[in-house]
């Protein structure tokens, strides 16, 4: 069975009682934990020992999408530890970007325990039992929209992106789409353009022929039942909204 457990999905950044972005993704004994946003890595420790890990999927580099690799690269490399490296793979300029925050060189020690690998548009990795294939999102920041295919079932993750990604073409048939839906209410010629409505997610689901949609990354002020609304004016399949600690079934059992 394929199980997306929810560890954040605060907009922006993390609130009192949810995380930024973090989704920690299971098949078998496969673990994949898919942004690192603010707050995920405690919540992320909730569930699985983070030492097991198989492997960390970034979608881009602002921090509430990847501040808390730094909780696990001190995990692995002062605490309790795991099997390490841990591959990490980000957008390009990723591996550089967080090697500097570190103050990492070659020889240091952040190396030892992340494995990090910056991939393209176009790139397709396996870790463990997923597959893995990233396309190019709409951000002001290198960023990508990703797919993972596991042998139960499919899943779509927007990251951050606004109109024009290759997320339709990416999502098409997945099982689940975690698409961002940060703004309310319908675009217009002041919306900012690197974000997705709610009703622009719903509408992606619906072209991509998806069985379900969820919706994150909501920002602070959306409501949820006005995001949701949205979002089922456009697709007609089973809405969920991601809160934090919640689980999801991705597809059938294996």
């Amino acid at each position: 069975m394929t199980m997306l457990t929810v560890l954040g999905s605060a907009g922006g950044a993390p609130t009192r009682t949810n995380p930024a972005s973090g989704y920690l993704l299971e098949s078998n004994d496969t673990a994949v934990w898919i942004d690192a946003g603010t707050g995920t890595f405690m919540e992320l420790a909730r569930y699985i020992d983070p030492g097991r890990l198989s492997g960390v999927v970034l979608s881009h580099i602002h921090v509430d999408h990847c501040s808390d690799i730094f909780g696990l690269y001190g995990y692995l490399a002062f605490g309790p530890s795991g099997i390490v490296p841990i591959p990490v793979f980000g957008p390009a300029g990723a591996s550089e970007h967080l090697a500097a925050f570190a103050r990492a060189s070659k020889e240091h020690v952040f190396h030892t325990v992340l494995d990090l690998v910056d991939v393209e548009p176009g790139s397709e990795v396996t870790i463990g039992e997923v597959e893995i294939r990233f396309r190019r999102a709409v951000h002001p920041v290198p960023a990508l929209v990703t797919r993972f295919q596991t042998r139960g079932g499919s899943l779509v993750y927007s990251g951050d992106t606004g109109p024009g990604s290759d997320l339709v073409d990416l999502a098409q048939g997945a099982d689940a789409l975690l698409c961002e839906a940060s703004i309310a209410g319908e675009r217009s010629a002041q919306t900012y353009p690197y974000h997705l409505t709610a009703g622009e997610a719903g509408r992606i689901a619906a072209e991509a022929g998806v069985s379900s949609l969820i919706i994150t990354h909501l920002a602070s002020g959306v409501d949820a039942d006005q995001a949701l609304e949205e979002a089922a004016s456009a697709f007609r399949g089973p809405i969920s909204l991601a809160l934090p600690g919640t689980t999801f079934a991705i597809g059938g059992s294996v």
